[in-house]
């Protein structure tokens, strides 16, 4: 029988176990997401900014679910997220908006935004008709909308999107008189519904740094100019977002009316300078986890992957990982030692695997192929009891790699990026699996996934 370093899995029901056993037959990469994990993320979010006391008062929560709900899938984290208690649901992309409602999200239960687009082909009518709320934060952009909204004989619900110092998309000061005016013009004849005003913030994740702060608290001072201006033109917003998952947490003054968590969602805090997501009592949703190639002996002194950037110190066991870069496992997460061709050292990516003494922590050796990449075991397989067919983890919710718990904050470090890079950077020929959704949703909600997909 072959060794685990994620444990057995519980399968309810048989159903469930040939789900798996077919994943595995299908790639030898699955990414296992956890509904009640996300369920219980935004459960805590919505408790949070509701709670007496947190100057939230009637404080709404939207789900971020843009980017394929970073790499998780988007219709089922859009449903953990509002079984959690979310009312609004966030894409950056019409078409993942469209998705929700298409599948049957309709107005009734959750509001959606959606605020990225070529503003000379994107399907606002679409968008209008399905009821879908549209950020605008250029004068082409109002009146592409305000033309979509003629032609579908239904005003647009917008959001105006302002610049308060990201530098991104958005009204800046200067432009914002002639901003109102157009708005004022489109509101006054039945084509727009000024719904909101919002912003976002550039360094809300560095709460314990001065400057940072400052920074912080000079957008919240341009945001809240920003919502005097519209109201002085006779367009006050009923609805204020500015807070990101680290405002959320941490600038409770800044809830307004709507907060939009985006990785605390999926169980991360925005930066390991706040910590872990333990200490915001979120958990990691997503497990990836793999099943070993080859594994063979190699003696001292044998390079490994392109380039001899790793070189084995002594006799050894190696595995072969079956995924890489266009997996999205990233090529900086190679690993190099001194005795290589470059000449320095550089640890490669965590993976967790089980052996006969129980789990230790190796590291990718050399360079990330296309397909796949190379651990160096640091002993003899035969001894650890490693063998082709091992299911090992790559990330998961642990404490981090230094408890044997490798998590993708982990795998961030090592790549010389951040964990929201390490999810929506998997490719979808990983399958993604889902535990726990009978636990979490409704039958009317099952119905709306790939049954096959579920253990």
């Amino acid at each position: 029988m072959s060794l685990s370093a994620t444990g057995q899995w519980d399968f309810e029901t048989s159903a469930a176990r040939e789900n798996y056993d077919a994943a595995l037959r299908e790639y030898p990469a699955q990414a296992i997401i956890d509904f009640a994990a996300l369920r219980d993320n935004m459960r805590h979010i919505v408790g949070m900014v509701k709670k007496p006391g947190s100057g939230a008062g009637g404080t709404e929560a939207m789900g971020v679910v843009k980017a394929d709900a970073y790499g998780h899938g988007l219709v089922p984290t859009a449903l953990a997220a509002l079984a959690g208690g979310a009312s609004w649901l966030g894409t950056a992309q019409s078409r993942e908006a469209l998705k929700l409602r298409e599948i049957g999200i309709g107005p009734g239960r959750a509001h959606i935004l959606t605020w990225l687009y070529n503003g000379a082909r994107d399907p606002f009518d679409k968008l209008i008709g399905n009821d879908i709320d549209i950020a605008v934060g250029s004068l082409s952009g109002i009146a592409a909308v305000a033309h979509a909204a003629r032609m579908a004989g239904k005003p647009a619900r917008v959001h105006v999107k302002v610049d308060t110092g990201f530098g991104r998309n958005g009204f800046t000061p200067e432009e914002f008189d002639a901003a109102l005016r157009s708005l004022r013009t489109e509101t006054d004849e039945g084509l727009l519904d000024v719904v909101g005003v919002w912003s976002h913030l550039a360094v809300a994740d560095a709460p314990d740094d001065k400057e940072s702060v400052s920074a912080t608290d000079a957008q919240i001072t341009s945001f809240n100019e920003f919502v005097r201006r519209m109201e002085s033109a006779g367009l006050p917003p009923k609805i204020r977002h500015l807070a990101n998952t680290a405002a959320t947490f941490t600038r409770p003054d800044i809830h307004f009316e709507l907060v939009r968590p985006g990785i605390g969602l999926y169980g991360y805090e925005p930066d390991p300078a706040m910590g872990r997501p333990q200490d915001w009592h979120l958990t990691p949703a997503m497990v990836l986890q793999a099943q070993l190639g080859t594994v063979k002996d190699l003696p001292a002194g044998h390079s490994i992957s392109y380039g001899r950037t790793y070189i084995t110190p002594s006799a050894t066991s190696t595995a072969d990982l079956p995924v890489g870069y266009a997996d999205g496992i990233h090529r900086s997460a190679s690993g190099f030692n001194e005795a290589g061709a470059l000449g320095v050292e550089h640890t490669g990516g965590p993976v967790r695997i089980m052996t006969s003494e129980g789990p230790r922590i190796v590291h990718v050796s050399g360079r990330v192929c296309m397909d796949q990449c190379i651990l160096d075991l640091r002993g003899s397989a035969a001894q650890l009891g490693v063998a082709e067919g091992d299911t090992v983890e790559l990330f998961g919710p642990g404490r981090g790699e230094q408890y044997g718990e490798p998590t993708a904050d982990d795998w961030a470090r090592t790549a010389g990026t951040i964990s929201y890079e390490i999810f929506t950077c998997l490719r979808n020929r990983i399958p993604r699996l889902y535990r726990h959704a009978y636990d979490v949703l409704g039958a009317d909600d099952i119905r709306l996934l790939d049954s096959s997909r579920l253990i």
